[in-house]
């Protein structure tokens, strides 16, 4: 067992970055030692105390240049948006950072300048990048690794995500942002780039590793419509208005999908589209080839505990990844090239 101690700056206190630095403080083997954090309100606070629990000793700051300056061994970069000038001068000062942001799952992927200002950071500071998280991350690559190392062939693997949000009472995400409750349209694009382009790369990081082949990556959108009308805690979704939206992210092989993502996510199953197979909040996996493996994941978690509990799904495996990476060369680091990452709980 590794017994070495880690010291660990939390950047950014969101819903998951709130959760990780409770995670952190609480940990048996890393030590909190600076916090970042975006809001004024919160600068000057106990670190403790922003996390709901005792006061550690910690105290909150906005000031960039006093993290950089400060001796840790790593970053949990949680921030809303991802600056690159701020990774590179936490790299190049000798810190390792893991993020929940999307943009280092597959390196080759990325802005080719952008690539290199990361690497030269890493370079200069000896340190290590990683993208991680629950999804991209966990069900896109940490547990299709090992699934695929059953098989010879491959003729499909299929990720299923579903998210019923029936319970969720915030009619301006779902109403409003989302476009539940409304008359089926378009869908838009934009909102079909940003799912594409963290789980795009995330999947062609696992087709490098495993030797797939991927032609082009292609990406849709399509709306299920309500055949009832039905109460959910955000308001009512009437018959014939959107209950339900799948975005589908494909690694395509001449002409056929190879590695699919599908994000299900849905108001209602009491929708248009039978042939969707809407199941709880959870995850599906299936592997098609010669060892052919349906896998499925829920979530078996009160409806009022759902927003208590989902924050932990992607900070945990990121506070738990922070050993793996201190301990890894320097350069931007992916999970097929990370030693598996493993918790430990004292």
């Amino acid at each position: 067992m590794n017994d070495r101690r880690y010291r660990v700056i939390q950047w950014a206190t969101g819903n998951v970055g709130t959760r990780a630095l409770r995670t952190v403080i609480e940990h048996p083997a890393l030590d909190l030692v600076g916090l970042w954090v975006s809001f004024a309100a919160k600068r000057g606070q106990d670190a403790g105390v922003i996390a709901g629990l005792d006061p550690c000793g910690t105290i909150a700051t906005g000031s960039v240049d006093d993290l950089v300056a400060t001796d840790a061994d790593c970053v949990l970069y949680m921030r809303q948006g991802t600056d690159i000038d701020e990774l590179c001068r936490l790299l190049a000062s000798g810190k390792n950072v893991v993020t929940t942001r999307g943009d280092f799952h597959h390196p080759p992927s990325m802005d080719a300048a952008t690539r290199e200002r990361i690497e030269g950071a890493c370079q200069t500071g000896g340190t290590s990048i990683y993208s991680t998280g629950s999804s991209p991350g966990f069900i896109t690559e940490a547990l299709p690794i090992p699934l695929l190392s059953l098989s010879r062939r491959l003729d499909r693997l299929t990720i299923d995500e579903y998210a019923d949000l029936s319970s969720r009472a915030s009619p301006d995400l779902l109403f409003g942002v989302m476009g539940f409750g409304r008359a089926p349209r378009a869908f838009d694009p934009r909102q079909i780039e940003h799912v594409k382009g963290d789980f795009a790369g995330s999947l062609a990081q696992l087709a490098d590793a495993a030797g797939i082949g991927i032609d082009q990556w292609d990406a849709a959108g399509e709306m299920g419509v309500a055949t009832q009308a039905i109460t959910i805690a955000a308001g009512t979704i009437d018959a014939g208005t959107v209950a339900a939206q799948r975005i589908t992210i494909s690694g395509m092989r001449r002409g056929q999908p190879m590695l699919r993502f599908r994000a299900n996510w849905y108001c209602s199953d009491r929708i248009d589209r039978t042939d969707w197979e809407l199941r709880p909040s959870g995850w599906r996996i299936r592997v098609e080839g010669d060892t052919p493996l349906d896998v499925a994941i829920s979530f078996p978690v009160a409806p009022e505990d759902y927003a208590a509990f989902t924050p932990g799904l992607t900070a945990h495996r990121a506070v738990n990844a922070v050993a793996a990476l201190c301990q890894a060369p320097p350069g931007i680091r992916t999970t097929a090239d990370l030693p598996q990452v493993i918790a430990r709980f004292q």
